[in-house]
């Protein structure tokens, strides 16, 4: 039988620096997780990341033991990583703070394929040029 899972918890944490202290720290010790049996695997599995932030989705079942699945970078970091800008737009529809091509858009949508709902190039793209969209950027092409 399987387990029952009591807890789905996402997390943003810098790769390969997960540490006991917030925000996983105190995290998982809501939940009445060993810490180290989380942290350890998890600057193995992503010191080659070093310094950039990771998306973590972590299931947490009755028997307070736990499965982890690391999902990359998060799209917001790609597209500013892309076209060089610290932060996306305040108002997003009337200040624009750069511009981003079809090939960045299609690089992107290339890391990010196996999270991304879409069936083809095109689908992954239109998501991807859309989370654009909302950070203020000018999607060309």
């Amino acid at each position: 039988m399987a387990k029952k899972i009591i807890g789905n918890l996402k997390l943003r944490i810098p790769a390969g620096r997960a540490t006991a202290g917030p925000p996983v720290g105190s995290t998982l010790g809501q939940w009445g997780l060993n810490m180290m049996d989380f942290i350890n695997p998890f600057n193995e599995a992503t010191k080659e990341l070093q310094g950039k932030d990771v998306i973590v989705h972590l299931q947490v079942y009755e028997d307070r033991t736990f499965t982890w699945k690391s999902l990359g970078r998060p799209v917001d970091d790609l597209i500013r990583e892309a076209i060089n800008i610290k932060k996306g737009s305040g108002v997003p529809h009337t200040d624009k703070v750069g511009k981003i091509t079809r090939a960045q858009l299609e690089a992107i949508a290339e890391i990010k394929k196996d999270q991304l709902n879409a069936n083809d190039m095109d689908g992954r793209v239109k998501i991807i040029a859309g989370s654009a969209r909302s950070m203020g950027v000018e999607v060309e092409g």
